[in-house]
C-alpha cells in the first residue's frame, strides 16, 4: 500500500481545512515546492495535490504552482480541484501531472468520464468519491448529490477509470481514524485501484488500513503537518 502526503493549496500556500470547511482553515507553509521536495526526500512514492481554489470555483487556480512542483521532483503527483473539463485535465497533464481527479464532474456526467478516459487512457484519470453517511458530496463538499458512495463507485467501475480515491467527509482532518466499514463497503463492490483518505492520524490507523485487501494506497494530510505521525514512521 502506498503512502501519498497531501498537499492542498489554496492562494498559493500549503493549508488544511478541516472537514472540507472554507471558514476553518491551517495554513502550514507559503511554499509548496519546498514542501513537496521534502516529501519526497522522506520516502514518498506519490503525492496528491488539491487545488482547493479550483475546487470551489470549479476552475483550476493554482496549476502554474503545481507545474514547479511536478518539475521540482521526481514522483508522481495526482491533482483534483476543477477538473471539470477536458481542457482542464489536458492542462493539468501537461503540466506534469500523472493522474487527474474528478469530483463533481463524475457525479453529473458518467459521459464524460468516458470521454476523458478515451482521450486522455484510464492510468490518467481518477474519480474522487467523497462521501459523508453515505451519500456522496460535491462542488468542494458544498452539495449533496443523488448518489450513494457505492452506486457512484459501480458506475464510475465500468467507464475505465483507472483509480477511485475514497474520502470520508466526516472523519476528514479529524484524527479519528478512517471509516473502515464505509471504505471496505467501496472497495468490495469494484475491481480497480482504490485510494482512501480522510481520517488516519496514527501508525495503527494505517497498520488497519494495510490490513485491506487490494487498498492500492492511502493519503494522509494533517496528521503529517500537526505532527500527529512522521511520514517515516507510516511508511
Amino acid at each position: 500500500m502506498k503512502i501519498l502526503p497531501a498537499i492542498d493549496l489554496r492562494g498559493g500556500k500549503v493549508v488544511r481545512l478541516q472537514q472540507g470547511k472554507a471558514d476553518q482553515q491551517t495554513t502550514y507553509s507559503d511554499d509548496p515546492i519546498a514542501v513537496a521536495k521534502g516529501w519526497e526526500q522522506q520516502g514518498a512514492e506519490e503525492l496528491h495535490i488539491v487545488d482547493l481554489d479550483g475546487a470551489f470555483t470549479g476552475h483550476p487556480q493554482n496549476l502554474h504552482i503545481v507545474e514547479q512542483i511536478a518539475k521540482a521532483i521526481n514522483i508522481p503527483i495526482e491533482l483534483g480541484g476543477g477538473m471539470r473539463n477536458e481542457e482542464a485535465i489536458d492542462a493539468a497533464l501537461a503540466a506534469g501531472v500523472a493522474r487527474v481527479v474528478i469530483g463533481t464532474k463524475a457525479c453529473d456526467s458518467l459521459d464524460f468520464v468516458r470521454s476523458v478516459v478515451d482521450k486522455f487512457g484510464g492510468e490518467s484519470i481518477a474519480v474522487g468519491i467523497d462521501a459523508k453517511n453515505g451519500i456522496v458530496a460535491v462542488k468542494g463538499w458544498t452539495e449533496a448529490s443523488k448518489w450513494t458512495a457505492v452506486q457512484l463507485a459501480q458506475a464510475v467501475s465500468v467507464t475505465g477509470a483507472g483509480t477511485i480515491i475514497y474520502t470520508d467527509i466526516s472523519t476528514d482532518g479529524m484524527f479519528t481514524g478512517p471509516n473502515i466499514p464505509a471504505l471496505k463497503e467501496v472497495l468490495e463492490s469494484v475491481d480497480l485501484q482504490v485510494i482512501a483518505s480522510g481520517g488516519v492520524a496514527t501508525v495503527e490507523h494505517i497498520n488497519v488500513l494495510r490490513q485491506i485487501p487490494n487498498l492500492y494506497g492511502a493519503i494522509v494530510g494533517k496528521a503529517l503537518y500537526d505532527k500527529k505521525v512522521t511520514l517515516a514512521e507510516i511508511l
